[in-house]
């Protein structure tokens, strides 16, 4: 990781508030020239036009969208006629590029539209998270991805605003892939944190968005920024200490994205980091106030990726998420539960990647038969009433948890092409979501006792 920060810092110093000292081996970064409006900035402070830690967040990402992904929309896949495409990187490396260029646009044009936008708002939703790959940015080394997405993003920030939304814009992918899943642009190994320079792209893209998405033109409508989707820390030492130190350089990049320009002006925006997949505590006295302002912690709840949870009854389920609260209580920093489904199986056809099988019914290797995944993913036409039932209870212990214990929950996602139960929009239609947000049939007494 990059750690030859001084002569950066102290070139930083006269520009920072005194109440900025940062611990050793941290440091701030930062490079580019984007104008920007220093008044505005100065005196909004971080003033992000929404009052975390006192309003709850109840929200639903667009996924599959800006970012491919095969579970979300399995025909844009199987329109190629290659088996091998099983994200985006080969999406655009993998067939005739002109092909994939309009298969895109089609469905950026086609996919998410103002009329979901609208849908969104009146369900009593106040926040959108929008997830974008770094390639809509920068393309280098040979890179296939097709460029056009940020022109997309923007025009959803405007649907935002007429529609009087908040939008947390999520940097999904990263150069080199954060985690090897095929939500990162890349499917296979995850190789972010082998090489500096995907980590030193990645926080420059972070300022670039810092920098813009903190201009009037977005203030108030754009309030949060997610530095990195689910780096898999998991996987090897490297990354779990790589992501570490980025957050604190992505925090540098995006508070003060102008440094670099001999300004300390503050950009306007709420900086979230993803736990990583590593236990909350491990956040104990790690980027506090005063130091670190307005930081929160992004937390995904699912209990369908491992073979136990899918052998869970629904009841296990449910208690399941009534035994996190005290988890949750202990959050050191502001939590949201930015992803999170009713599902309660991993059947949704390619949710384990495009080719490969559910660990429910037994067809992903190393898997063993728990039940028959045709009730349980699909339109939706052939799930049971009390199926339905579980789905409505399974979403009022979530909200109702991640709301008492956090700052609320952004549901994933708002649509899916044959997976109803990961379908925010489905689920109001078959009646297991509620057509307004603060709707609860079952209490979390009656759910968690």
């Amino acid at each position: 990781m990059l750690r030859s920060f001084t002569l950066l810092l102290l070139s930083l110093l006269p520009l920072l508030p005194l109440s900025l000292s940062l611990p050793t081996g941290e440091h701030l970064g930062g490079t580019g020239s984007t104008n920007h409006s220093q008044l505005n900035i100065q005196q909004r402070d971080v003033n992000v036009g929404w009052q975390y830690g006192d309003w709850k967040i109840r929200g639903v990402n667009i996924g599959g969208w800006l970012v491919l992904e095969p579970f979300i929309t399995p025909s844009l896949f199987q329109n190629t006629g290659n088996d091998n495409i099983v994200d985006e990187y080969t999406f655009c490396k993998l067939q005739n590029r002109g092909k994939a260029q309009a298969a895109l646009r089609q469905h950026w044009d086609t996919w998410i539209t103002e009329s979901d936008f609208a849908a969104i708002a009146a369900a009593g939703l106040n926040h959108v998270r929008i997830p974008i790959g770094f390639w809509a940015y920068d393309v280098s080394g040979g890179e296939p991805y097709i460029q056009g997405a940020a022109a997309y993003l923007d025009r959803a920030i405007g649907w935002a605003r007429n529609h009087g939304l908040k939008v947390m814009i999520d940097l999904h992918g990263a150069p080199g892939s954060q985690n090897g899943y095929d939500n990162s642009g890349r499917r296979g190994n995850a190789l972010w944190a082998t090489n500096s320079n995907n980590v030193l792209r990645t926080k420059n893209i972070i300022q670039s968005l810092s920098q813009k998405y903190s201009d009037s033109s977005y203030y108030q409508v754009v309030t949060a920024l997610g530095l990195l989707n689910e780096p898999a820390t998991y996987l090897n030492q490297q990354l779990l200490s790589t992501t570490r130190q980025y957050w604190y350089d992505a925090y540098g990049a995006a508070r003060y994205p102008w440094a670099s320009q001999g300004s300390g002006s503050k950009s306007g925006l709420v900086l979230v980091i993803h736990d990583g997949f590593q236990p909350l505590n491990t956040y104990n006295n790690y980027m506090s106030q005063p130091t670190y302002e307005d930081v929160m912690i992004d937390h995904h709840s699912y209990q369908i990726f491992d073979q136990p949870t899918n052998e869970w009854t629904w009841d296990q389920h449910i208690q399941g998420i009534c035994q996190q609260s005290s988890t949750f209580d202990g959050s050191p920093l502001w939590l949201v539960n930015g992803e999170w489904t009713v599902a309660s199986t991993d059947c949704a056809l390619w949710l384990n990647g495009r080719g490969n099988g559910a660990r429910y019914d037994g067809t992903l290797p190393g898997s063993s038969y728990v039940g028959d995944c045709s009730t349980k993913t699909g339109d939706g036409s052939s799930f049971s009433a009390e199926y339905k039932d579980f789905m409505q209870r399974f979403w009022d212990v979530q909200t109702q948890t991640y709301e008492n214990h956090g700052q609320g929950w952004i549901y994933w996602t708002w649509k899916t092409e044959n997976a109803a139960e990961w379908s925010y929009s489905a689920g109001m239609a078959g009646g297991w979501i509620p057509r307004d947000a603060w709707y609860h049939k079952y209490s979390i007494q009656q759910l968690c006792g």
